[in-house]
Protein backbone atom coordinates (compact mmCIF):
# COMPACT_ATOMS: atom_id res chain seq x y z
CA UNK A 1 0.00 0.00 0.00
CA UNK A 2 2.84 2.79 0.80
CA UNK A 3 4.73 1.66 -2.51
CA UNK A 4 1.25 2.39 -4.61
CA UNK A 5 0.83 5.86 -2.53
CA UNK A 6 4.55 6.45 -3.17
CA UNK A 7 3.85 6.08 -6.94
CA UNK A 8 0.74 7.52 -6.68
CA UNK A 9 2.35 11.06 -5.86
CA UNK A 10 5.37 10.31 -8.06
CA UNK A 11 3.25 10.14 -10.71
CA UNK A 12 1.54 13.74 -9.93
CA UNK A 13 5.09 15.53 -9.33
CA UNK A 14 6.40 14.37 -12.34
CA UNK A 15 3.44 15.66 -14.42
CA UNK A 16 2.65 11.78 -15.77
CA UNK A 17 1.07 12.76 -19.44
CA UNK A 18 -2.07 10.31 -18.36
CA UNK A 19 -2.56 11.68 -15.12
CA UNK A 20 -2.82 15.24 -16.19
CA UNK A 21 -4.60 14.46 -19.26
CA UNK A 22 -7.79 13.06 -17.00
CA UNK A 23 -7.48 15.93 -14.68
CA UNK A 24 -7.42 19.30 -17.20
CA UNK A 25 -10.54 16.98 -19.13
CA UNK A 26 -11.71 16.65 -15.51
CA UNK A 27 -11.99 20.25 -14.98
CA UNK A 28 -13.13 21.70 -18.29
CA UNK A 29 -16.00 19.73 -17.89
CA UNK A 30 -16.88 20.52 -14.04
CA UNK A 31 -16.25 24.43 -14.43
CA UNK A 32 -18.18 24.39 -17.65
CA UNK A 33 -21.10 22.82 -15.80
CA UNK A 34 -21.34 24.99 -12.59
CA UNK A 35 -20.61 28.29 -14.78
CA UNK A 36 -23.48 27.51 -16.74
CA UNK A 37 -25.44 26.14 -13.73
CA UNK A 38 -24.58 29.13 -12.06
CA UNK A 39 -25.96 31.76 -14.59
CA UNK A 40 -29.02 29.48 -14.21
CA UNK A 41 -29.38 28.70 -11.12
CA UNK A 42 -28.64 32.32 -9.54
CA UNK A 43 -31.81 34.07 -11.04
CA UNK A 44 -33.48 31.36 -10.40
CA UNK A 45 -33.15 31.44 -6.85
CA UNK A 46 -33.38 35.21 -6.52
CA UNK A 47 -36.88 35.40 -8.33
CA UNK A 48 -37.96 32.72 -6.09
CA UNK A 49 -36.78 34.81 -3.07
CA UNK A 50 -38.07 37.90 -3.96
CA UNK A 51 -41.60 36.92 -5.89
CA UNK A 52 -44.63 36.31 -4.38
CA UNK A 53 -46.68 34.02 -7.19
CA UNK A 54 -49.48 31.43 -6.73
CA UNK A 55 -47.56 27.85 -6.51
CA UNK A 56 -44.34 29.90 -5.22
CA UNK A 57 -44.39 27.04 -2.12
CA UNK A 58 -44.67 24.15 -4.78
CA UNK A 59 -41.58 25.22 -7.04
CA UNK A 60 -39.81 25.87 -3.58
CA UNK A 61 -40.58 22.17 -2.67
CA UNK A 62 -39.58 20.78 -6.16
CA UNK A 63 -36.74 22.96 -5.96
CA UNK A 64 -35.14 21.60 -2.80
CA UNK A 65 -36.37 17.88 -3.66
CA UNK A 66 -34.19 17.92 -7.16
CA UNK A 67 -30.62 18.79 -4.83
CA UNK A 68 -30.95 15.12 -4.33
CA UNK A 69 -31.45 13.88 -7.88
CA UNK A 70 -30.10 10.32 -8.24
CA UNK A 71 -26.74 10.84 -11.16
CA UNK A 72 -27.37 7.76 -12.67
CA UNK A 73 -31.20 8.60 -13.43
CA UNK A 74 -30.15 11.42 -14.83
CA UNK A 75 -27.41 10.34 -16.79
CA UNK A 76 -29.93 8.04 -18.49
CA UNK A 77 -32.47 11.17 -19.15
CA UNK A 78 -29.63 12.72 -20.61
CA UNK A 79 -28.66 9.61 -22.28
CA UNK A 80 -31.92 9.04 -23.70
CA UNK A 81 -32.26 12.50 -24.87
CA UNK A 82 -28.84 12.51 -26.82
CA UNK A 83 -29.35 8.61 -28.10
CA UNK A 84 -29.91 8.37 -31.56
CA UNK A 85 -33.17 7.59 -31.37
CA UNK A 86 -33.89 10.70 -29.01
CA UNK A 87 -34.81 14.20 -29.68
CA UNK A 88 -31.64 15.67 -29.75
CA UNK A 89 -30.01 12.91 -31.34
CA UNK A 90 -29.33 14.72 -34.13
CA UNK A 91 -26.49 16.62 -32.15
CA UNK A 92 -24.31 13.99 -32.07
CA UNK A 93 -23.19 15.48 -28.28
CA UNK A 94 -23.72 11.23 -26.64
CA UNK A 95 -19.95 10.36 -25.23
CA UNK A 96 -18.98 13.54 -25.54
CA UNK A 97 -17.84 15.94 -23.04
CA UNK A 98 -20.56 17.99 -24.20
CA UNK A 99 -22.89 15.57 -22.46
CA UNK A 100 -21.15 15.42 -19.57
CA UNK A 101 -21.21 18.74 -18.84
CA UNK A 102 -25.37 18.98 -19.72
CA UNK A 103 -25.94 16.37 -17.21
CA UNK A 104 -23.31 18.09 -14.44
CA UNK A 105 -25.00 20.73 -14.97
CA UNK A 106 -28.20 19.16 -14.66
CA UNK A 107 -27.23 17.85 -11.43
CA UNK A 108 -25.83 20.82 -9.79
CA UNK A 109 -28.32 23.74 -10.89
CA UNK A 110 -30.87 22.56 -8.59
CA UNK A 111 -28.55 22.79 -5.87
CA UNK A 112 -27.42 26.25 -6.80
CA UNK A 113 -30.71 27.62 -7.09
CA UNK A 114 -32.07 26.29 -3.77
CA UNK A 115 -29.12 27.60 -1.79
CA UNK A 116 -29.48 30.99 -3.26
CA UNK A 117 -32.42 31.01 -2.57
CA UNK A 118 -32.41 30.69 1.19
CA UNK A 119 -29.68 33.02 1.14
CA UNK A 120 -31.31 35.88 -1.13
CA UNK A 121 -34.69 35.30 0.59
CA UNK A 122 -32.86 35.78 4.65
CA UNK A 123 -31.49 38.88 2.86
CA UNK A 124 -34.79 40.04 0.80
CA UNK A 125 -36.31 40.59 4.38
CA UNK A 126 -33.69 42.27 5.88
CA UNK A 127 -33.49 44.81 3.05
CA UNK A 128 -37.30 44.40 1.35
CA UNK A 129 -38.92 47.75 2.73
CA UNK A 130 -35.82 49.90 1.50
CA UNK A 131 -35.71 48.27 -1.82
CA UNK A 132 -39.04 49.11 -2.70
CA UNK A 133 -38.26 52.99 -0.95
CA UNK A 134 -35.93 53.09 -3.78
CA UNK A 135 -38.31 51.95 -6.44
CA UNK A 136 -36.61 48.60 -7.16
CA UNK A 137 -39.42 45.50 -7.12
CA UNK A 138 -39.72 42.13 -9.18
CA UNK A 139 -36.17 41.24 -11.29
CA UNK A 140 -34.99 44.64 -10.89
CA UNK A 141 -35.10 44.18 -6.81
CA UNK A 142 -33.57 40.41 -7.62
CA UNK A 143 -30.66 41.51 -9.31
CA UNK A 144 -30.18 43.91 -6.53
CA UNK A 145 -30.16 41.06 -3.93
CA UNK A 146 -27.46 38.96 -6.14
CA UNK A 147 -25.24 41.57 -6.69
CA UNK A 148 -25.50 43.11 -2.83
CA UNK A 149 -25.26 38.98 -1.93
CA UNK A 150 -22.53 38.31 -4.40
CA UNK A 151 -20.38 37.15 -1.65
CA UNK A 152 -22.25 35.31 0.05
CA UNK A 153 -23.07 33.09 -2.96
CA UNK A 154 -19.61 31.45 -2.69
CA UNK A 155 -20.85 29.04 -0.85
CA UNK A 156 -23.43 28.52 -3.26
CA UNK A 157 -21.29 27.84 -6.32
CA UNK A 158 -18.83 25.70 -4.20
CA UNK A 159 -21.76 23.11 -3.37
CA UNK A 160 -22.56 23.00 -7.25
CA UNK A 161 -18.58 22.41 -8.05
CA UNK A 162 -18.65 20.10 -4.87
CA UNK A 163 -21.36 17.84 -6.36
CA UNK A 164 -19.62 17.82 -10.17
CA UNK A 165 -16.50 17.37 -8.95
CA UNK A 166 -17.49 13.77 -7.15
CA UNK A 167 -19.78 13.04 -9.59
CA UNK A 168 -19.74 9.26 -10.91
CA UNK A 169 -22.78 7.78 -12.37
CA UNK A 170 -24.27 10.03 -14.70
CA UNK A 171 -20.80 11.10 -16.42
CA UNK A 172 -19.94 7.99 -16.88
CA UNK A 173 -23.50 6.76 -18.61
CA UNK A 174 -23.05 9.63 -21.24
CA UNK A 175 -19.41 10.12 -21.20
CA UNK A 176 -18.82 6.06 -21.81
CA UNK A 177 -15.57 6.23 -20.07
CA UNK A 178 -13.60 6.55 -23.31
CA UNK A 179 -9.75 7.44 -23.12
CA UNK A 180 -8.77 10.10 -23.49
CA UNK A 181 -12.27 11.81 -24.74
CA UNK A 182 -14.38 10.98 -21.98
CA UNK A 183 -12.92 9.67 -19.04
CA UNK A 184 -12.77 12.29 -16.01
CA UNK A 185 -10.97 11.49 -12.65
CA UNK A 186 -13.94 10.51 -10.78
CA UNK A 187 -14.36 7.33 -13.84
CA UNK A 188 -10.99 6.87 -13.96
CA UNK A 189 -10.66 6.55 -10.07
CA UNK A 190 -13.04 3.85 -10.49
CA UNK A 191 -11.91 1.88 -13.55
CA UNK A 192 -8.44 1.76 -12.56
CA UNK A 193 -9.63 0.81 -9.07
CA UNK A 194 -11.07 -2.57 -10.15
CA UNK A 195 -8.37 -2.92 -12.84
CA UNK A 196 -5.65 -2.92 -9.37
CA UNK A 197 -3.85 0.11 -10.68
CA UNK A 198 -3.81 1.99 -7.72
CA UNK A 199 -0.92 4.25 -8.14
CA UNK A 200 -3.03 6.18 -10.49
CA UNK A 201 -6.19 5.58 -8.95
CA UNK A 202 -3.98 7.26 -6.19
CA UNK A 203 -2.48 9.94 -7.70
CA UNK A 204 -5.93 10.93 -9.52
CA UNK A 205 -7.49 11.11 -5.55
CA UNK A 206 -5.36 13.27 -4.38
CA UNK A 207 -5.17 15.75 -6.93
CA UNK A 208 -9.04 15.69 -6.51
CA UNK A 209 -8.57 16.38 -2.65
CA UNK A 210 -6.28 18.91 -3.31
CA UNK A 211 -8.15 20.80 -6.50
CA UNK A 212 -11.43 21.04 -3.74
CA UNK A 213 -9.37 22.42 -1.06
CA UNK A 214 -7.22 24.79 -2.80
CA UNK A 215 -10.74 26.20 -4.36
CA UNK A 216 -12.45 26.17 -1.44
CA UNK A 217 -9.60 28.21 0.58
CA UNK A 218 -9.54 30.60 -2.13
CA UNK A 219 -12.85 31.21 -1.96
CA UNK A 220 -12.98 31.60 1.89
CA UNK A 221 -10.10 34.13 1.71
CA UNK A 222 -12.35 35.75 -1.06
CA UNK A 223 -14.86 36.26 1.05
CA UNK A 224 -13.35 37.21 3.80
CA UNK A 225 -11.48 39.78 1.76
CA UNK A 226 -14.51 41.37 0.77
CA UNK A 227 -15.90 41.36 4.16
CA UNK A 228 -13.41 43.45 5.61
CA UNK A 229 -13.62 45.79 2.70
CA UNK A 230 -17.13 46.32 2.77
CA UNK A 231 -17.82 45.79 5.78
Amino acid sequence: MLSAIAEGLQRVFQLDAELWRIVLLSLEVSLSAVLLATLLGLPLGAALAVKRFPGRRGAIVTLNALMGLPPVVVGLLVYLLLSRAGPLGELGLLFTPGAMIIAQTILILPIIAALARQALEDAWREYEEQLRSLGAQGMQAALTLLWDARFSLITAVLAGLGRASAEVGAVMIVGGNIDGVTRVMTTAIALETSKGDLPLALGLGFVLIAIVLVLNAGAQLVKEAAQRRFG
